[in-house]
């Protein structure tokens, strides 16, 4: 690729700590373009400005992250003037000539609908379908569902090229969004191996017991940990005392679960650590004997790829979820699949791979096969870099 000038705008979590954009933007500096990023800040993550690996990120302040509709409504607000902001003042200095918005939520498209008048291409990279993440948060088709909608079909509308997630994903662009086929590219989010691998397992993690069960990833409504919860305090009434569960991840719901926690008197076999350096994560999940999928049987679930899938498989674990669509494409036979919304289904599969440690041991090799020979973030970047060919060809088609 020639030398490209790219802006890339992330409303939901800071970079690098979204490690999707992050490993976009990597593989666009790799080849040859010049990235500029615009996150918010989060912990860890403070600075206005960083260079990192040559990719230029620009964080601005947000408020507290949203729990509910009007906390969402302020939380994108207060994003989308600084992306204003921050959009223009790099465009004034450097005169990128392709927007990438990444959702949630939908509404980066006004961002870029300014720039449409500089011939710069808007390339939608399509990671959560939004009006049904709203439906699985808030369980009604009220105005601010059909503002959801609204937002997705103009998106898909002013979007020159589209970047999905999966190929139900790209169905939805293509049939949905009235997007042409040959503009909609399948970029998935596979974990990178060279960096996402096995460490040595720390006994101690197990926190005194035979059995770890690990979990990463958001804490909020739509995955679930609630139903994991009832799950352990299944296997703790069945008389299991050598089990422990370990949640790593931060998120609006991380202290209601807790309390939910000490309510059923689970402290003993269950603990949350919040958002810990990837080093922690990895020593986790490497002692882990099970990992869990718990996310809630609906249909924004059913139709949405799983990082945490892909990561637990390519650290070599076998995995309990419920019988979901893309999860069941991902990771095939390095799963088993409980019965939807059956949390003693869930709980009785964990505990069958437990008791079944050659059964673990071949699921888990099986997952790690599949990630190193198809799912690994290697195999995204050839679609990633076309789809900006494209981008980049319509923009020289319309004189860019």
């Amino acid at each position: 690729m020639k030398k490209k000038r790219i802006l890339i705008i992330v409303e939901n979590l800071p970079v690098p700590f979204d490690t999707r954009v992050w490993k976009e933007a990597c593989a666009l500096t790799e080849n040859g373009c010049e990235v500029f990023v615009i996150c918010p800040k989060g912990k860890g993550y403070e600075e206005k400005y960083e260079c990192i690996k040559g990719v230029h990120v620009y964080r601005h302040p947000m408020p507290k992250e949203g729990n509910g509709a009007i906390g969402y409504l302020v939380e994108y607000s207060s994003a989308l003037f600084w992306e204003f902001i921050l959009s223009w003042k790099i465009f004034f200095k450097h005169r990128f000539n392709i927007i990438q918005g990444c959702n949630p939520p939908d509404n980066i498209f006004i961002i870029a609908l300014f720039f449409k008048l500089f011939r710069v291409k808007y390339i939608f990279d399509h990671h959560d379908v939004n009006p049904e993440l709203y439906y699985a948060k808030f369980g009604r088709k009220d105005l601010l569902y059909r503002i959801q909608v609204w937002l997705e079909k103009m998106t898909f509308k002013l979007s020159d090229v589209v970047m999905s997630t999966n190929n139900t994903y790209r169905d939805i662009a293509i049939t949905r969004g009235a997007v042409p086929d040959s503009h909609v590219f399948t970029v998935r989010n596979g974990p990178d191996i060279d960096t996402f691998k096995p460490v040595k397992a720390i006994p101690e993690l197990k926190y005194g017991k035979k059995y770890l069960v690990g979990y990463v990833g958001t804490m909020s409504v739509q995955e679930g940990l609630d139903i994991l919860l009832e799950a352990a305090l299944y296997i703790k009434k069945k008389g299991r005392n050598d089990v422990h569960f370990t949640c790593i991840g931060g998120g609006p719901g991380l202290e209601e679960l807790k309390a939910m926690k000490r309510r059923m008197a689970l402290d003993d076999m269950f603990n949350f650590t919040g958002r810990i350096p990837d080093q922690e994560l990895l020593e986790i999940l490497s002692t882990a004997d099970v990992c869990v999928n718990p996310d809630r049987p609906n249909k924004m679930n059913d139709m949405s790829t799983m990082i945490k899938i892909m990561e637990y498989m390519a650290i070599g674990k076998p995995i309990v979820q419920f019988d979901l669509r893309e999860g069941r494409f991902s990771a095939q036979k390095a799963s088993l699949y409980a019965v939807n919304n059956s949390i003693e289904d869930f709980a009785e599969k964990i505990l069958w791979l437990l008791d079944y440690p050659k059964e673990r041991q071949e699921m888990g090799e099986f997952g790690r096969k599949r990630v190193e020979e198809k799912l690994a973030w290697k195999y995204s970047i050839p679609n990633l870099l076309a789809a900006y060919d494209r981008a980049f060809d319509l923009r020289i088609a319309g004189g860019g």
